[in-house]
């Protein structure tokens, strides 16, 4: 198996995995943004305050989001075994 073979099976792995969680990502990163300014503004240091939230947001996301999440986990697992007779040894 070539170097470059190696690259591209890992880069897809690495996009496929951003891809899978960038949404979980961006919600958590937009609802501490929140959270942390309306500590700011109310001067309320309270570290439940920002957990539990976010806790709540990821997991509304990761309910909406799973049937597309596993599709997408799904396409690259069958392209990668599908791939697997063809890679030279």
């Amino acid at each position: 198996m070539s170097h470059l073979m190696i690259v591209d099976l890992a880069r897809q792995a690495i996009l496929t995995a951003l891809l899978v969680a960038g949404p979980l990502l961006a919600v958590a990163l937009g609802v501490g943004l929140v959270i942390s300014l309306f500590q700011a503004l109310t001067q309320i240091q309270e570290q439940t305050l920002s957990f539990v939230p976010k806790l709540i947001a990821i997991a509304c996301v990761f309910l909406v989001a799973l049937p597309w999440m596993l599709q997408v986990l799904g396409k690259y697992t069958t392209e990668l075994f599908r791939s697997l007779p063809t890679l030279p040894h």
